[in-house]
């Protein structure tokens, strides 16, 4: 583990679905680019139903839980999703702000949601772009559940070291 500076985080975003869809990744790491915003990792991910519900645990009991996880898994878009750990100091309160509401309605048109987030009108489905955790807490535990250790550049959170017998896919020779 590197040194620690107190005010630096680390946090998770995900580009979803409909941004992958629309091919808005380009405009929307232009937009969180800043020299204190560090990529320390990044993955294409087809996410699958383990993985969302686990992501969107926290509102299981709301209504709009299923919609989540369809939208998640690319039902209504591609069934992709690329996953970033940013770096840098208060980069959660920084990222969110660029982020904008997560109701794109309520968005601040210069943010990222209030640019390119939509609401369907027929099925009330938002379409935000982006995910961005909320908090410390919930920055260690969404990049523990998306990320391994080893894919990441720097590492902020403990680890430990297991010895395990698996099979690994391999490229061919």
């Amino acid at each position: 583990m590197d040194e620690q500076n107190d005010n630096v985080e680390q946090t998770l975003v995900l580009i979803k679905p409909d941004g992958l869809q629309r091919s808005l990744t380009g405009n929307i790491l232009a937009l969180l680019s800043h020299p204190d915003n560090i990529i320390v990792a990044t993955k294409l991910v087809k996410v699958n139903r383990a993985l969302a519900e686990e992501h969107y645990s926290h509102l299981k009991q709301k209504p709009f839980f299923e919609d989540l996880i369809k939208f998640l898994l690319g039902e209504w878009h591609t069934n992709r999703v690329l996953a970033i750990i940013y770096e840098g100091p208060d980069i959660i309160k920084r990222i969110r702000a660029t982020g904008g509401a997560t109701n794109p309605e309520e968005a601040k048109p210069d943010t990222i949601r209030g640019k390119y987030g939509r609401i369907h009108s027929k099925t009330g489905v938002y379409e935000n772009v982006i995910h961005c955790s909320a908090n410390n807490e919930d920055a260690e535990r969404e990049i523990k559940l998306w990320f391994e250790p080893d894919e990441v550049v720097n590492i902020r959170f403990p680890v430990e070291y297991i010895v395990e017998e698996r099979t690994v896919m391999k490229w061919k020779k």
